[in-house]
């Protein structure tokens, strides 16, 4: 009986939990996780904070801040300058698709193309999407890889699937 309790317990519990993150922004979701902050502070410097907090939907592949460290620390405190918003502004929506694709809609279309999807960005770039052995993978412009570790943060205007490594347009 204590089993039970405790099953349907944790069962609620995950529901208001889902529930309350599906009410935030993507932004707000990513301001809460501290994991995001280099992201938050780079949306803030490129002043994509009012945009992401818009209606959508949207898809965010979120590098965490283990992914922003892989950039050389000069690269990136040179980013974050005021002098460079516009190329920052172009590297954070390659990192954003327009609409809503969660994990299995994704999965759905990399089986349908045989392994292989383009999306165009916010940036106006194309992200290629593959299926890798151990996962699924982001290839940027550049050819370089981003593993998506973790997937469906739903938020109230889109989805955030996490990812290893920030992808650069050309």
């Amino acid at each position: 009986m204590k089993k039970l309790v405790f099953i349907l317990t944790t069962l609620v519990a995950l529901s208001f939990s889902k529930n309350a993150t599906a009410q935030k922004s993507i932004v707000d979701i990513a301001v809460s996780n501290e994991d995001f902050s280099t992201l938050v502070t780079a949306l803030k410097a490129a002043d994509l904070v009012s945009a992401l907090q818009g209606e959508g939907p949207f898809t965010v592949f979120a590098p965490t801040n283990k992914a922003f460290a892989k950039i050389d620390s000069k690269t990136l405190s040179s980013l974050l300058e005021p002098k460079n918003k516009e190329m920052l502004s172009k590297i954070l929506t390659y990192h954003v698709i327009s609409g809503n694709y969660d994990a299995s809609s994704v999965v759905a279309a990399l089986k349908k193309a045989g392994g292989t999807i383009e999306l165009k960005t916010l940036s106006g770039n194309t992200l290629k999407v593959r299926k890798g052995t151990d996962g699924i993978y982001l290839k940027d412009e550049n050819g370089n890889y981003s593993k998506i570790t973790a997937t469906d943060v739903k938020g109230s205007n889109g989805v955030i699937h996490v990812i290893d490594s920030v992808v650069m347009p050309k």
